[in-house]
């Protein structure tokens, strides 16, 4: 099976080409020794090609495309918003689009930030702490410009499974559609001793994404209205994780 079903890929390509050129990986404002520059350089390559590798094998089923059409359809940009432990299939799916993505400033955030820049992302750079607000400016920034932006919702650090507001602040500033995903591979690797325990699906798996009706943030909106969209975040992303579960008990 391809990656996606025709009508979904020949709509992406169309975006695609009608899109600005993504502004790239932004620089890491933190030094790193030259033999952490060695790792991050040894791993980002062989994460590349592992996501490369992989990626082609799986076996796509797309639930909820008419979403990611009608997010699109008020010509405004999408913010993506998914767990973090997600991010190896999403970062093949979603490939070659110019999407920006948060990235933390520490050794893991450099190396995604440089996989994912491979694979056709940019990056901004920010924290839960230091950096992060210099981060969602550039989010803004780059979302303004007619971009579409990613966040790991849960990231960079955890706790897992918990939404932070960064997309619900972003959609507020910008009028922007959050898009909220969730992606299931039938057999997976798990990586436990990662915070997220990321999942790497086995090669030639099936895959399914789910894809949920876009939410939209008032400008206007009051802290009491931020707090209740964050929470539909929380829910849909609950809600496609537990669809995920029935899918793969249904295989």
């Amino acid at each position: 099976m391809a990656d996606l079903s025709d009508k979904a890929e020949h709509a992406l390509q169309v975006t695609t080409a009608s899109r600005k050129a993504s502004p790239g990986l932004a620089g890491n404002p933190r030094a790193f020794t030259l033999w952490r520059l060695v790792q991050i350089s040894f791993v980002s390559w062989i994460g590349y090609l592992a996501v490369l590798l992989i990626g082609r094998s799986l076996r796509w089923e797309v639930m909820g495309w008419e979403n990611w059409e009608a997010a699109r359809r008020d010509g405004k940009s999408i913010i993506y918003a998914f767990w973090h432990c997600e991010i190896f299939s999403a970062t093949w799916f979603w490939r070659k689009r110019g999407i920006v993505v948060m990235t933390s400033q520490n050794f893991d955030g450099e190396y995604i930030a440089r996989i994912i820049q491979k694979h056709g992302y940019g990056a901004a750079r920010g924290s839960n702490s230091r950096g992060a607000t210099q981060a969602l400016r550039e989010m803004i920034r780059v979302t303004r410009r007619g971009l579409d932006v990613a966040f790991t919702v849960d990231g960079p650090r955890g706790p897992r499974y918990v939404a932070k507001p960064g997309p619900v602040l972003l959609a507020k500033a910008t009028g922007a559609a959050i898009l909220c995903f969730h992606i299931s591979a039938l057999k997976t690797w798990m990586l436990l001793k990662s915070w997220d325990h990321t999942e790497i699906p086995r090669p030639f798996s099936p895959i399914v994404i789910f894809i949920a009706p876009p939410i939209f943030v008032d400008r206007v909106a009051d802290k009491q209205e931020l707090a209740r969209k964050l929470t539909q975040v929380q829910t849909t992303l609950d809600e496609l994780a537990r669809r995920g579960e029935e899918w793969k008990k249904a295989l």
